[in-house]
């Protein structure tokens, strides 16, 4: 039990620093030579953690979308709250996962830049198959996967909301969007902008659930 517990302890040192790196060079120009350069050990000590960089990417990236579904999911669950409350308080808790790890934010946001351009080719194997026959790069596809799920679950809290008669009757699809696209400014703002309060935004995301409610 010890060992593994040195063993996750050592391999998330290691994610801090191959951020740093991915930060400082980017993802195509980070190698897995200096990311053991910069975590102090050799090529082959880290190759008993992670088999290359993409691995480290994609490790991190999983952490992150893992840990904000937990959160996530924990309010769902929550019959205290109301529909309202619950939205409210799922940006909320999206938004604070997103500022704590807005550096590692800013590498996906220019990764995926970079493959829309088809600046980088990822290596053999690393390819997933996604919609319409299109391949996808593993981390990519990671964030399109949690991205429709994230707006699958809107959609089910705003379908719940309409049924208890917490909410206005209105299109799901239309209202999700409509949420959906605080979650893309506060990313913008993270990234872009390099912002690092988000209260306006929790603030207009307030306003802006209490309209869809009922007495709206």
């Amino acid at each position: 039990m010890a060992v593994a517990v040195e063993h996750d302890q050592r391999r998330k040192k290691i994610l801090e620093k191959a951020l740093a790196v991915f930060i400082d060079d980017g993802f195509e120009n980070a190698t897995f030579q200096k990311i053991a350069d910069r975590c102090g050990i050799t090529r082959t000590i880290l190759y008993l953690y992670f088999k290359n960089k993409k691995e480290i990417f994609t490790y991190s990236l999983k952490q992150l979308l893992l840990s904000v579904e937990e959160s996530i999911n924990l309010i769902i669950i929550d019959e205290s709250l109301t529909s309202i409350e619950k939205i409210t308080k799922v940006f909320f808790v999206v938004f604070k996962k997103l500022e704590q790890n807005h550096q590692l934010l800013y590498v996906v946001l220019n990764y995926l830049l970079h493959l829309s351009k088809g600046d980088a080719e990822p290596p053999a194997g690393s390819r997933t198959e996604g919609s319409k026959g299109r391949n996808f790069p593993a981390p990519e596809m990671r964030v399109r996967r949690r991205t429709v799920k994230f707006r699958r679950i809107l959609s089910s809290m705003l379908i719940q909301g309409v049924k208890s008669g917490e909410l206005k009757k209105t299109s799901i699809k239309t209202a999700a969007d409509y949420l959906y696209s605080f979650l893309e400014s506060a990313i913008f703002q993270l990234t872009v902008l390099k912002r690092k309060d988000l209260s306006e935004l929790n603030e207009t995301v307030i306003f802006a659930v209490k309209q869809l409610g009922a007495d709206g």
